[in-house]
């Protein structure tokens, strides 16, 4: 998976001199993992956008799928600091959680705000997914001796957990209440 040049890249980042190399790969094919799963997001949030009935919710997917496109980029960023290739390593846990809220809007109907709440349900999976790899990648990288990197992936596991939190109010004081009040 490394580039073949005969020397390092000047842009890539030195690990600790005391750094495993096998926690370095595991953190290379975990950073190809999350890879997979940021550019799978963002060919799937397009269609909960379009599952979804509320404004809000729709306002709020939206503006979390550029956010994934920025967090690809981040990530685009941190293999050239690895002087990697970016590779992408199919994930299968938000394969699983997406095809998950694909059944979810499958089985509830069209227009509803039970919909709505089974889009933020399946949401807020993916969202806690992420923030559990982003956190693990984080510190991981800082072990590693890779402060520049680790900052880089606390600026994403940041954007994630503040979306969590807008969802979870979304559905606190709008969505959840109005589904309940359908017959």
């Amino acid at each position: 998976m490394k580039k073949e040049t005969g020397s390092e890249p000047k842009f890539a980042t030195k690990t600790s001199p005391d750094a495993d190399p096998a926690l370095l790969e595991l953190f290379k094919d975990s950073i190809m993992d999350i890879y997979w799963a940021e550019n799978h997001l963002v060919k799937s949030l397009p269609k909960m956008i379009d599952a979804a009935s509320s404004k809000k919710l729709k306002q709020t997917i939206t503006t979390h799928l550029e956010e994934t496109k920025v967090h690809v980029s981040r990530l685009e960023e941190v293999f050239g600091l690895l002087g990697e290739e970016a590779l992408a390593k199919k994930c299968d846990a938000m394969e699983g959680l997406t095809l998950e809220g694909q059944e979810i809007v499958e089985g509830t109907e069209a227009g509803t705000a039970t919909r709505d709440v089974g889009i933020i349900l399946a949401s807020q999976k993916v969202e806690h997914y992420e923030i559990a790899t982003y956190g693990g990648l984080t510190q991981l990288a800082a072990t590693l001796g890779l402060s520049d990197i680790s900052e880089i992936l606390a600026q994403t596991l940041d954007e994630e957990k503040n979306a969590d939190v807008l969802l979870t109010e979304l559905a606190e004081n709008d969505i959840n209440y109005q589904a309940s009040q359908e017959s």
